[in-house]
């Protein structure tokens, strides 16, 4: 597994084991092999960008999930960064920087894919649901659209397919906006400090956009249910809750924090939320009907709103 110390990974980590599977865990840095070790995992170290390591592990692994994903420079090697910045600062890096994760992402799935060629073996790789079209109540037989927030990572989804006709059980794992629960380092977090900052809990018009969520629990228990049993060219929908309001969500930050909640155009947005403006403006709502009628699939977890309000989303000290 990539991503086995993450917030979803080491949900899906527990439910393996409580399953009774053995699971090994990539570790890029000796604090994450502690962590993993401790865990009760066997570590394989390595990073996304070293293709024979990812491809020799994958070959001796019964399955693969892969839910890493390079989010920052300190993850690429010194001649990625080389070719981001040629010795300076060039315009458009941002653009750049996206290319060059989508490059390693892409390597990491035909190193690991590959290496489980013709053997009928699961590999699982995450998506999320801002990369389909936005508005309406997109289902799993959706494909990615190029005009969505999350559309960078799409060819992720077209290599996947690719190798559930080569002998590979591949699958995709589409996930919310917010996969919620004790130690969320996402989406809703980086809104709550951002209302913190500006002292408004803001969104966008008339808040009326949707986000799909789930509870990462549930999402972990969606994961061993694919693996085990899941079809090859599969996409599954981890979405628990169809779509909520994101002047709902700005509402309960407004509340717990005792900060107005307003709304803003979109053009006040981009400088209040930055990066953030995109997924915080679009309609997000997503379906997973086939998935639970595919693989049995009931959430019974708490959904994001009363998480929210439960309040540990508004502590500085979180479970994990």
């Amino acid at each position: 597994m990539t991503g086995a110390n993450g917030f979803i990974g080491r949900a899906v980590v527990r439910e393996l084991q409580d399953a009774g599977h053995a699971v090994i865990g990539l570790a890029r840095s000796a604090e994450t092999a502690k962590s993993l070790t401790a865990a009760g995992l066997e570590v394989h170290q390595g990073a996304l960008t070293d293709i024979e390591s990812l491809a020799t592990a994958a070959s001796k692994a019964d399955g693969v999930i892969h839910l890493a994903f390079i989010h920052g420079l300190g993850q690429l090697d010194w001649l990625q960064r080389l070719r981001l910045f040629g010795g300076g600062l060039p315009t458009g890096i941002v653009a750049r920087f996206g290319a060059e994760i989508t490059r390693v992402d892409s390597r990491a799935i035909d190193a690991m894919a590959g290496a489980l060629k013709g053997s009928g073996r699961p590999f699982i790789a995450a998506f999320g649901t801002m990369g389909l079209a936005p508005g309406g109540g997109m289902t799993e037989a959706d494909l990615p659209d190029p005009r969505s927030p999350g559309a960078a990572r799409a060819v992720a989804e077209t290599m996947v397919h690719a190798w559930a006709d080569r002998g590979v059980r591949a699958m995709i794992m589409r996930l919310p906006p917010s996969v919620h629960g004790d130690g969320d380092k996402g989406l809703v977090p980086q809104i709550i400090k951002a209302a913190r900052k500006a002292g408004s809990a803001d969104y966008v018009g008339d808040g009326r956009n949707r986000w799909c969520a789930a509870h990462r629990d549930d999402v972990a228990h969606l994961f061993r249910l694919a693996l085990e049993r899941g079809d090859a060219g599969a996409c599954y929908h981890g979405v628990a809750e169809d779509g909520i309001a994101f002047a709902d969500i700005a509402g309960i930050i407004a509340r717990k924090l005792g900060i107005p909640s307003q709304s803003l155009s979109k053009r006040a947005a981009q400088k209040r939320f930055s990066w953030l403006a995109p997924f915080c403006s679009v309609d997000n709502p997503a379906t997973s009907e086939m998935t639970r009628q595919a693989l049995d699939w009931a959430p019974t977890k708490v959904g994001l709103l009363a998480d929210m309000e439960a309040g540990a989303y508004f502590t500085s000290t979180r479970k994990t």
